[in-house]
């Protein structure tokens, strides 16, 4: 690539990567809601892969914690259900999205049961 294309092609990538790392622009922030909203929410609590290896806990003050394996708090940050979907906000600025279908999150292409819900594959 010639060096005089270069800068031009930086310059869109740059442009860009916001929406194509999936990071929060404009008005696509959470609007929080209040805790005491949250608490009584039927989604709220801990979901975890059928193998057991990650694990989110949805808490009722629209945060949540996810671990994966051996090691605790490896994600952190915002959510908010809306409807059936449920909407990420990672404290590093990543976002991501989720569905629940029938009693299960479909998230980041892993399923989540709720804990307890179905025996751990080995």
């Amino acid at each position: 690539m010639p060096k005089s294309i270069l800068p031009l092609v930086l310059a869109a990538v740059t442009a860009g990567a916001p929406s194509a790392l999936r990071r929060p622009t404009g008005n696509n922030q959470p609007q929080y809601k209040d805790a005491t909203e949250m608490a009584d929410h039927s989604y709220i609590g801990m979901w975890v892969t059928k193998d057991g290896q990650i694990r989110q806990e949805l808490l009722p003050n629209s945060r949540y914690d996810e671990a994966r394996a051996s090691r605790r708090s490896a994600y952190q940050g915002r959510y908010e259900i809306r409807g059936n979907k449920i909407y990420y906000w990672d404290d590093t600025g990543f976002t991501a999205d989720g569905e629940f279908i029938d009693g299960v999150l479909h998230h980041g292409g892993m399923l989540f049961y709720r804990e307890g819900q179905v025996k751990r594959n080995p």
